[in-house]
């Protein structure tokens, strides 16, 4: 039972960035509940996504993002704004100051930001630059009347088998830095979406929603790639955190890569702000929703290579 009584089919979802790897999750998920989604698409824009988000049943509108009343009209109706949108200071600022104002407009009453990540707010502003512009959107979003939810959920478990490669599948070992009991959470895409679509159908969310499909350390890690692969993973400590700070600086001294959302140097910015422990979530708030059945790391362990 969901802690709120209206109907999902009375329900339409308003998303941008539907047409990405988590947006299509959340259409999936919001439709399957029955509820209308409008998912607004770029103007011109040729992404296959598309025919995938049409073909589920959502409504695709093409919209100019500079037009405000145009992008206000598109917005008319909605119970709730989502935000699954993906990029740099023009995305994750400047497009989503455009969605809020026309949100604001289109009198919508709640909006979910694009932040789906650790928790910022716990951490000491020029840490993260992918960090500190989401920080930088929602302090302006609190500065409106719309009622906000942020969902935080860590680090997306999926990236354990590629980007984030903590797990040497190869080596069978886990690497680290700093201290191995140091907790961190981790949250597949497809839960994460899970949630996110029933949040978005739950007028009675608070400000943050904190989830995570399992809370781990180094050693958890090696013990789920251990179940996973059905061999002994073991644990290795390249060094302490100032060593990762090191590597941070040379990195994006040597490749700064300014325009691109994820250099390398951003993905390890990530992971020394996890291992410092500083970010856990908490209190998790996996329960407001008992339908979803959380995923084990072991599951997506299985999948590395």
């Amino acid at each position: 039972m969901y802690p709120y009584s209206e109907k999902a089919e009375n329900k339409l979802i308003i998303i941008a960035g539907a047409s990405g790897h988590l947006g299509l999750r959340i259409t999936h998920h919001l439709i399957q509940k029955g509820a209308k989604v409008r998912a607004l698409i770029r103007k011109g824009s040729k992404n296959p996504s598309i025919a995938a988000l049409r073909n589920s049943g959502a409504e695709i509108v093409e919209v100019d993002f500079n037009n405000h009343l145009r992008l206000a009209a598109a917005l008319a109706g909605g119970a709730c704004m989502v935000s699954a949108v993906s990029g740099l200071r023009e995305v994750i600022v400047d497009l989503q100051i455009r969605l809020l104002n026309a949100s604001v407009e289109a009198s919508v009453p709640r909006f979910i930001p694009s932040d789906f990540c650790i928790d910022y707010t716990k951490l000491r502003p020029g840490t993260n630059r992918n960090l500190d512009l989401r920080r930088e959107f929602n302090e302006r979003l609190d500065r409106t009347n719309i009622r906000a939810t942020s969902i935080l959920n860590g680090m997306f478990a999926d990236l354990l088998t590629g980007q984030a490669p903590l797990v040497q599948f190869g080596l069978t070992k886990v690497i680290y830095w700093g201290n191995a009991d140091t907790e961190m959470d981790f949250t597949t895409m497809e839960d994460t979406a899970h949630f996110t679509a029933l949040a978005a159908l739950d007028a009675t969310t608070p400000r943050y929603l904190r989830v995570a499909g399992e809370v781990a350390n180094a050693r958890d890690l090696a013990k789920a790639a251990s179940l996973a692969k059905g061999e002994e993973f073991g644990i290795f400590r390249i060094g302490g955190l100032g060593l990762l700070a090191f590597m941070i600086k040379a990195a994006r001294t040597l490749f700064p890569q300014k325009k691109e959302v994820f250099p390398a140097w951003q993905g390890m910015q990530y992971l020394y702000d996890m291992l410092t422990g500083l970010p856990k979530l908490h209190p998790l708030d996996n329960h407001r929703y008992p339908e979803i059945n959380w995923t084990p790391l072991r599951e997506v362990l299985r999948e590395g290579k």
